[in-house]
């Protein structure tokens, strides 16, 4: 796991080795065990290294036989031992041990269709100096993130935007769509970035840059499918899906650097640590952190998961309510982002590594395997359909009356409330109504001056077009596969890498391996979804892993009492930071909205809860990158 970056420069400018040295700086929470740089006149590459494979000779960025071909990489390719046997009974000649340096040797015989054979999570730059070209790639489901920037003769690359900040002509323009659609789902969607001219290279595709004109092509070189089904039978389906995530798991714990697993006592961790636990030959490092708030505590399920196998575990209690970590949170992921769960992601990884350096992680299972709860509503939903919309409007605006606006966290009525929203709504935007931390209306009436004046797009056009896009012919499995576009990218996977990376951890998915995501997809919904059993055929494939007490329980998520926090530890902070700062300032919010807000949450009578997260972080965001 690593930091890239790099420049070219089409007006043949030499590139600074001070401005590659910037750009990697700013990186070195991702990679501090080294770093490098290689400077081609009008163009150069550079990288910060966390060693995880051939410690004493993977530096980067690294070459091929006549150093023609360099790469900067970041992530990790599982398959390199076979695809390096193959190369070198061809001649390739290897210098050095590490899985980068195949995908160079690929690169050698495929041009950028190297992607298409590689097994892994990565994102990296190879500049052809026979070519004078650049190739950047992702990986298929977007684990690694990439970013870039075109301003005039400079194209830059990078990891993490901040890398991209410190560079003169970075585009600093705030992307105002890109604000308005954060507001409803936590995070910015890709291709989009909160600068106005800097993008996210998508998952599944490469982009070629020509050194000589500048030519920039893309291309998807990856599509996750729904609309094939397989014709096996469910015992058969059950007996692959363990043979294929056996084999993902068995990858993911090649490492020359102590290696453990996230454990929080659902399925997806449990099924993960029960599969490492058969493949390691000594107990495996298991790690959880629990917190005082019963509600969000899973302690007592991970150590049942943990005496079952044996593992080494280790279990901190922590207070996520430290605001000092949010603010270098906000930092780290360089725009604004608000999934909550993001800060026990940071503790846990801080955590983590204190003891190893990778650990594997159940992330993913619920897109692939439906196994959100709102699939479940979803999808019963669609069963009051019979009814006119304007009829379950009616009827759901009278049974609201029974469930009064949150006060608590988690409440059986807040549950209520958001499932008759569901229910009420038409049925193309019933989705985006579940998802949405935000409605549009609302939204709207609480923006400032730069943001009403703009000429801004609902945020829900979006999620439609990934709709009327997407493969899948069972309405419910249209939302897995939307979210998998989306969703996990954007939020969950984004998430991950950061937190993680933050702490100079590397996370592998075994859920993510594309073998995996593409058996998936081809089985049929109700081998996933099953009256109201979510991820059917994954707890059944690993019955014998999972106990008794984990597999019918209620998935609790990584969450964080911010309804609470709000109206005690940080009632004083968001009214500060908010009433008071950069957004009001600037015009993006209504000071006046928005204390209303804030007074309603705090006096008990809404739960504005993720509103207020929202608009704190994007405070955080402004403080550390708008000028004053």
């Amino acid at each position: 796991m690593c930091g890239i970056c790099g420049i070219l420069s089409f007006d043949g400018t030499p590139v600074s080795d001070s401005e590659l040295l910037s750009m990697s700086s700013a990186l070195v929470h991702r990679g501090p065990d080294g770093s490098g740089l290689m400077n081609f006149g009008a163009a150069g590459i550079a990288h910060r290294r966390l060693s995880i494979i051939d410690l004493a000779g993977g530096a980067q960025p690294l070459s091929n036989e006549d150093g023609t071909v360099w790469i900067t990489f970041n992530g990790e390719i599982y398959n390199f031992r076979e695809i390096r046997k193959k190369l070198e009974s061809e001649g390739h000649v290897y210098k050095t041990t590490c899985d980068t340096e195949s995908i160079v040797h690929l690169y050698e015989k495929y041009g950028a269709a190297c992607v298409e054979h590689l097994n892994g999570m990565f994102a990296f730059a190879i500049f052809d100096t026979k070519k004078r070209m650049l190739l950047l790639a992702r990986d298929r489901l977007g684990q690694k993130p990439l970013c870039y920037f075109r301003n005039g003769a400079k194209f830059a690359f990078a990891s993490e935007l901040q890398s991209l900040s410190v560079l003169s002509g970075f585009p600093r323009e705030l992307n105002l769509q890109a604000l308005h659609d954060y507001f409803s789902m936590q995070y910015v969607p890709a291709p989009g970035t909160i600068y106005k001219d800097v993008f996210k290279l998508l998952p599944g595709h490469t982009m070629e840059i020509s050194l000589d004109g500048g030519q920039i092509s893309q291309r998807r070189y990856w599509n996750l499918s729904f609309a094939a089904k397989s014709s096996l039978d469910y015992a058969v389906a059950k007996s692959e899906l363990r043979r294929l995530l056996d084999d993902a798991v068995k990858l993911r714990m090649i490492s020359d650097v102590p290696l453990g697993a996230f454990l929080s006592g659902g399925v997806d961790s449990t099924v993960i640590t029960g599969v490492m636990s058969g493949i390691s030959d000594c107990p495996v490092k298991t790690f959880t952190i629990g917190f005082s708030e019963k509600m969000y505590d899973e302690t007592e399920f991970a150590r049942i998961v943990a005496e079952k196998f044996g593992t080494d575990h280790h279990e901190r209690i922590v207070e996520p309510a430290d605001f000092s970590a949010l603010e270098k949170l906000v930092r780290h992921y360089g725009e604004p982002y608000s999934d909550s769960s993001m800060l026990p992601t940071y503790l846990l990884s801080k955590f983590t590594r204190e003891n190893v350096t990778v650990a594997l992680s159940g992330d993913g299972a619920d897109e692939l395997f439906a196994g959100y709860y709102r699939y479940l509503v979803m999808k019963f939903a669609g069963c009051a359909d019979i009814l006119p919309c304007a009829v379950r409007e009616k009827i759901c605006a009278i049974l609201m009356k029974f469930f009064p606006s949150g006060r608590a966290e988690r409440s059986f009525s807040g549950k209520a409330r958001r499932i008759l929203k569901a229910l009420s709504m038409p049925t193309e935007r019933r989705y985006f109504g579940i998802i949405s931390r935000f409605a549009e209306d609302a939204k709207r009436s609480v923006y400032g001056c730069e943001m009403s004046g703009a000429e801004l797009e609902d945020s829900e056009d979006f999620i439609r077009a990934l709709y009327d896009a997407s493969s899948a012919h069972n309405p419910v499995e249209k939302i897995s596969e939307i979210d998998i576009h989306s969703y996990l990218p954007g939020d969950i996977l984004a998430k991950i890498d950061i937190a993680s990376m933050a702490c100079s951890l590397e996370l592998r998915s075994p859920f993510m391996d594309y073998r995996v995501a593409e058996f998936a997809a081809s089985l049929p919904f109700e081998f996933k979804q099953s009256g109201k059993v979510r991820k059917r055929i994954l707890k059944d494939a690993f019955s014998d892993l999972i106990p008794a007490g984990i597999i019918g329980r209620e998935k609790l998520g990584f969450g964080v009492p911010l309804c609470r926090w709000f109206r005690e530890e940080w009632a004083v902070i968001v009214k500060e930071r908010l009433l008071d700062g950069l957004a009001v300032k600037k015009g993006y919010l209504d000071r006046t909205r928005l204390a209303h807000l804030i007074e309603s949450h705090q006096n008990s009578e809404e739960d504005n809860s993720y509103i207020l997260w929202s608009m704190l972080v994007l405070e955080l965001w402004f403080e550390k990158s708008l000028p004053r």
